[in-house]
């Protein structure tokens, strides 16, 4: 295996905490690639990879990967793999609102189920925010 896919995989966690384990993958796959250590073109690990790594069901991989796809994050090519999008276009303006609407409401869940204060969380992700600008 790839030693950047063995890196990968080994740092996905997965925790007992009721959160679907599609929905944890998904999540950690999205920070991967938020966070630019996966790259627009950069092969995913296959989904047979994560399954056997993680010691899951295939399709709950699979899962995870149709969604990741569905959000624009990667695009499935079949017979070659999966890879991390291009930055996905600008959307309309109602399309874009709703996609944020979702996004926010999936994170005061997230944060509801950790015990995290929602304003302590929106604080953070402002200061992200304007750290990665400021690194740009």
């Amino acid at each position: 295996m790839h030693t950047a896919t063995q890196s990968l995989l080994t740092a996905i966690r997965l925790e007992t905490s009721g959160v679907p384990i599609y929905v944890q993958l998904r999540d950690q796959f999205l920070r991967v690639i938020g966070s630019g250590d996966l790259g627009p073109g950069e092969q995913m690990p296959t989904m047979r990879q994560v399954a056997v790594a993680l010691k899951v069901d295939l399709n709950t991989v699979r899962h995870a990967y149709d969604a990741l796809e569905r959000m624009g994050a990667i695009t499935l090519e079949r017979g070659r793999g999966s890879f991390v999008s291009a930055r996905p276009p600008t959307s309309d303006p109602r399309a874009r609102a709703e996609d944020t609407d979702n996004l926010a409401k999936q994170a005061l869940a997230l944060a509801a189920a950790g015990g995290i204060d929602p304003l302590a969380l929106a604080k953070r992700i402002a200061e992200l925010a304007q750290m990665k600008e400021t690194s740009s």
